[in-house]
């Protein structure tokens, strides 16, 4: 029972925000994603829907560049197709980058209804600026030369600044983006702003995040670790992050880590000198979405800040906690996340244009604790967190 009234309290603190904006209350974790107050569900179905013509619909693909998150969502994106029924595929080979997946799935994927067309793929490098006009531009060619397209997905925040401005002339679905509305993808949670468009929007959610933080660790002085640029900035949430630094009385303290338009070692090189710089000079650290960080060097950042004493809340979820950042909100099942997109493509091909259909998402309010890296840096979680925890490590 007090398990159950801490964990209301702490999904009230989430989503307090975040409701002032949605039209409808978000549904508990195990539900699905057209449970989540998704206006449109009552008027689109997710059923299988063949194109007028009996051909298929063909999907084509375009990435901002080189991130372990793309391959991530677009596995789950194709999950939730499949649970819909849309398709058919075997299981994807582990390791793959994007571009790989696609060519898998154009060459494995088994539909009546629905390609992958393995040409439809394009990406600027590695996040290099100087390339995206060019590629938004080999995009517009083939829609206006070929118009074979039926809906692209853009995947992370270049990717869907790019179709933005290329006015989205087919439907397109923005994944795997921190922040779309900071990053001018859409007008505001509510209304993307063009007809073609749709972007998954967490209303106020690194705002919470931090708050959360700054309830359990009584910091002074926060560090943040990104590349900066505006890209860089809308990655790490850096407006928000400053914002509560404002209403909390709080300092920030930033190291700008390069991470566009070099190889991924570099960047990775550059985060990690960044946290060993402001490690003896901060009380907490905000592990902020930056491309120097992945799957493998996340525990390096984890390592310095322990090293340094400092507790730490990853951006990203409890994958970064399993590899022993101190906290973070522990993630619902990405599956479901994948069967918001899954559904918004289903339902754009059953007639919905993609501005109809609501774009809010409110993450699950719980939290993932890894009680090694509590235990080396010298911090005893108040006993109502250790009670409310939902995902416990015990070791990286």
């Amino acid at each position: 029972m007090m398990k159950r009234l801490l964990c209301l309290t702490i999904l009230c603190l989430f989503a307090r925000a975040a409701l002032a904006d949605t039209p409808a209350p978000a549904a508990a974790p195990a539900a699905t994603a057209a449970a989540q107050g998704i206006a449109a569900a009552r008027v689109f179905p997710t059923t299988l829907k063949p194109r007028p013509d009996g051909r298929k619909w063909r999907l084509g693909y375009f990435e901002s560049g080189d991130y372990s998150e793309y391959p991530r969502t677009l596995r789950v994106i194709v999950a939730g197709l499949q649970q819909l029924g849309w398709l058919t595929v075997p299981p994807i080979p582990a390791g793959l980058s994007s571009r790989q997946i696609w060519q898998f799935l154009a060459e494995n994927a088994h539909s009546d209804v629905l390609e992958f067309v393995p040409d439809a793929w394009w990406q600027p490098g590695n996040f290099d600026a100087s390339k995206r006009p060019a590629v938004r531009q080999a995009i517009q060619d083939r829609i206006r030369q070929r118009g074979d397209i039926d809906l692209i997905i853009a995947m992370g925040t270049l990717a869907g600044q790019d179709m933005a401005t290329l006015g989205a002339p087919v439907p397109t679905v923005v994944a795997s983006t921190s922040d779309a509305v900071g990053a001018h993808i859409v007008k505001s949670a509510e209304d993307s702003g063009l007809d073609n468009l749709h972007a998954r929007v967490q209303p106020e959610r690194y705002q919470r995040q931090v708050r959360l933080f700054r309830d359990i660790v009584r910091f002074k002085t926060l560090g943040l670790v990104y590349d900066d640029t505006p890209e860089g900035r809308t990655y790490a949430a850096v407006d928000a992050v400053e914002q509560v630094a404002r209403e909390l009385h709080f300092t920030v303290r930033s190291c700008n880590a390069r991470a566009n338009g070099i190889p991924q070692e570099e960047a990775t090189r550059n985060v990690l000198a960044c946290y060993r710089e402001i490690a003896p000079h901060i009380d907490a650290a905000y592990v902020t979405v930056h491309r120097g960080i992945t799957p493998d060097s996340v525990a390096e950042v984890a390592a310095i800040l322990r090293d340094a004493k400092v507790p730490s809340f990853s951006m990203l979820g409890s994958e970064e906690v399993r590899k022993g950042i101190l906290m973070s909100l522990a993630q619902a099942d990405y599956s479901y996340v994948g069967l918001f997109y899954a559904e918004t493509i289903a339902r754009i091909f059953n007639g919905a244009r993609p501005r109809q259909l609501n774009q809010i998402w409110v993450d699950p309010a719980k939290i993932a604790l890894n009680l090694e890296t509590a235990r080396i840096i010298g911090f005893d979680p108040p006993v109502d967190i250790l009670l409310a925890a939902d995902e416990v490590y015990e070791r990286r």
